[in-house]
């Protein structure tokens, strides 16, 4: 008993057909039917009126009068025959079974940056709410004394609501934030990062100005929104609600009053805003070099963010600790300090270098967390939301 190889055309509108061998078939009968059986018994006789042209570039050949043949000749089922047209989009869709991919066509860039900004900063916020929530009743010292304390006395009184209060409007507060936020550090170091090979347009990294202009721009689009929080919560009574207490703090100092205290929170944002985004794309360059890839997966850049939060939170930590220490100062009757740097002299000083960095591990507890996950879903949304159909 014989055995023949099964083989398959692929037929293109031109009329041209690539032959591959696809397996082996147990056929001792294997005999084409049809209009042309007997050129199938005695070898494959198809010819080419000019032979030179017979030929494609791929290695495939020409059937002269290919409809003639289409249409009176008939394979046996160990030959078959595929088409570019519907059978070759079917082709294409089961290559694409292997996973679930969203696209959605948002054309202009900017938009597109907003929006996954907006994204970022509301997962990111909603993520890390109940850390939020045990770290302010660690700092007032209300439901216990330690992490586990705190979470077990919530859950007892609240559920897990408790974990969650008051993340609407802290959501409603940091979504535009994060959305500016993001929107000015990509635009601002797409427009001064060099093309490879070329010179660079400044002589300090790229990120780290985008990085600054990033805190400033956000800080300053959200500062009187703080500003009214902050009011509501320590003057209760006073103001009957947020557009309330909008009218009347710019009655009483104008515009202005709005921001006041603003220098400051930018000496307090600038630094760790500039030493975040320098850091994330400054690892995100590593991990291309390292690993020889051009596009970095969810998970890893979930794990370069909390990196980058991690290093820029120990960075300007003691920034932090002297802004605190200026701002308490002459309220609890300490030392009224000149500026920043008598500050962190004077806490060296007193207490040294472990007084610059008390209370790290209950801000990196939130901080490190969400910045990884604002960099992983605002990545993960630029991917989503594209500029074409075609684009991938």
């Amino acid at each position: 008993m014989g055995r023949r190889e099964m083989q398959v055309l692929e037929c293109k509108r031109d009329g041209t057909l690539s032959i591959s061998h696809w397996g082996n078939l147990q056929d001792s009968n294997f005999i084409p039917g049809g209009l042309f059986a007997s050129v199938g018994q005695m070898g494959f006789g198809v010819s080419s009126p000019n032979p030179s042209d017979s030929r494609d570039e791929n290695g495939g050949f020409k059937i002269p009068y290919f409809d003639l043949y289409m249409k009176y000749l008939s394979f046996p089922d160990g030959f078959k025959i595929l088409g570019n047209g519907e059978e070759q989009g079917i082709v294409k869709k089961e290559k694409k079974k292997g996973g679930l991919k969203i696209k959605l066509k948002v054309s202009n860039p900017s938009l597109r940056r907003l929006i996954s900004g907006a994204i970022a900063g509301a997962v990111s916020r909603t993520a890390v709410a109940p850390l939020e929530t045990i770290r302010t009743h660690l700092m007032v010292g209300s439901s216990g004394h330690s992490s586990t304390e705190v979470f077990n006395n919530i859950m007892k009184t609240e559920g897990w609501i408790g974990l969650f209060r008051g993340n609407f409007v802290n959501v409603i507060r940091v979504a535009p934030s994060k959305a500016v936020e993001l929107f000015a550090y990509d635009t601002v170091n797409k427009n001064l990062s060099s093309k490879p090979g070329e010179q660079p347009k400044i002589p300090i990294p790229a990120s780290l100005v985008a990085g600054a202009c990033a805190g400033v721009s956000s800080t300053l689009l959200t500062y009187p929104l703080e500003l009214v929080k902050t009011r509501l919560t320590i003057q209760r009574g006073v103001y009957d609600g947020l557009f309330d207490a909008f009218v009347k703090i710019l009655k009483e100092g104008g515009p202005g009053e709005l921001y006041r205290g603003l220098t400051p929170s930018l000496i307090g944002v600038i630094p760790y805003a500039a030493t975040n985004y320098f850091a994330y794309d400054t690892l995100r360059k590593a991990y291309r070099k390292i690993f020889k890839e051009e596009k970095i997966g969810n998970i890893e850049t979930l794990l370069i963010g909390s990196a980058a939060g991690a290093i820029s939170s120990t960075a300007t930590f003691p920034l932090e600790v002297a802004r605190k220490h200026m701002q308490v100062g002459a309220v609890s009757g300490r030392i009224v300090y000149k500026n920043v740097i008598h500050a962190l002299a004077s806490i060296l000083e007193q207490e040294g270098i472990q007084g610059l960095y008390k209370g790290l591990g209950p801000s990196c507890m939130k901080l490190v967390p969400a910045a990884g996950i604002s960099f992983m879903c605002y990545e993960a949304c630029k991917r989503i939301l594209i500029e074409a159909e075609n684009e991938e």
